[in-house]
């Protein structure tokens, strides 16, 4: 038998001695996440890390050939091009619900000293990072392996740490030291990068640019920084399971490594890494106030025998105390609202409840 048929035997329950909650439990207290695993010397993946067969990435090399992740060059958004920019949102927002970003702005030099660090960090001896390791949503500042990881039936290669600003700025004193000086530079760039695509995707939608930005669709976000170490098995796990996002908008400055997929038109498509871009996707919240308009779709980071990768990504939120339902303009008798009212508490509750499942949490909130 396999070894892909072997895992798949356990994992449909037909070994009765297997306690996977207490697998779970015993790597999570370990605070090493799948860094440490690698460091051990495994060669062989934890079963808590395999996926069901029939979930498992296949390659089709068509894909990344018939279809491209749209390229939008922001040069010229102040003038003379800003039209063209906005016309090439909103059909990429609609028709894909990604698009890259070149000439946005940001140094090139912040991104990659960015991305430099964050591999810093999650390559720092175990003891150094585990004061770091926290489950608490409360904590502002913390790393852990697979946010879902005690729900998910199956978790994912990865590591992360994270930078919570929805309830305000942070001190950077509190950043770990590797780290605190390129997070806070790169948070004044990306928090103006905010407020520009903010005004663009208001436009893209025939709004009033402050539209979003007045009813605080866009107001707070959280920073997740991602490490992907190399997979000893990479054909049985993911980096990162399919979802949508449940933000706004995620704004992703991704490393030269690849692996990032996203769902257009049934297939599975390589988001090309290009450097000094960021990627921007739709997320659920912005897909349901505009009733379906723009488009949050599901994307994956399929495991890889070549890294490690990093990436960092700006998950836009709107005001945790304002409740919001399809945009009036968006509506009528033809057409009405799709989504019941909600808030983004709620929304991340169901979210964080299901876990990366496969499933998009916005048809629960469909009408």
């Amino acid at each position: 038998m396999s070894r892909i048929m072997e895992e798949q035997v356990l994992l449909f329950g037909e070994d009765v001695n297997y306690d996977r909650a207490k697998e779970v439990k015993e790597f999570d207290e370990t605070k090493a996440g799948v860094k440490g695993l690698l460091d051990s010397g495994i060669v062989k993946l934890p079963r808590i890390f395999i996926h069901p067969k029939e979930s498992l990435p296949k390659y089709d090399a068509t894909s990344s050939c018939l279809f491209h992740v749209p390229v939008i060059d922001f040069t010229g958004y102040e003038k003379c091009r800003r039209l063209e920019i906005i016309n090439e949102i909103k059909e990429a927002s609609e028709t894909w619900g990604f698009f890259q970003m070149v000439n946005h702005g940001v140094p090139v030099c912040v991104m990659d000293e960015m991305l430099k660090v964050i591999k810093v960090f999650h390559e720092q001896p175990r003891e150094v990072k585990k004061e770091w390791y926290s489950r608490d949503h409360k904590m502002k500042v913390r790393y852990f392996c697979n946010g879902d990881l005690l729900v998910a039936k199956a978790a994912n290669w990865r590591d992360t740490i994270m930078f919570d600003f929805q309830d305000g700025p942070l001190d950077p004193q509190g950043y770990p030291l590797v780290c605190r000086e390129a997070v806070n530079k790169y948070m004044e760039h990306i928090l103006k990068l905010k407020a520009l695509l903010s005004e663009l995707m208001s436009e893209a939608l025939g709004l009033k640019k402050d539209y979003l930005t007045n009813i605080e669709c866009m107001k707070s976000e959280t920073v997740v920084c991602h490490y992907y170490p190399v997979c000893p098995e990479p054909d049985l796990t993911f980096g990162t399971t399919k979802h949508s996002d449940p933000s706004s908008l995620t704004i992703l400055l991704q490393d030269t490594i690849g692996g990032l997929q996203v769902l257009h038109q049934n297939r599975w498509v390589n988001v090309n890494p290009i450097h000094g871009a960021f990627v921007a996707n739709i997320g659920d919240f912005m897909q349901l106030i505009s009733n379906d308009k723009f488009k949050s779709v599901e994307h994956r980071v399929v495991a890889g025998s070549v890294g490690p990768r990093a990436s960092v990504a700006c998950h836009v939120y709107p005001n945790a105390f304002q409740k919001y339902r399809p945009i009036e303009e968006f509506t009528s008798d033809e057409n009405p609202a799709k989504y019941r009212e909600t808030n983004i508490t709620e929304y991340l509750t169901h979210f964080r409840s299901k876990g990366l499942d496969g499933y998009k949490a916005l048809p629960y909130f469909r009408l």
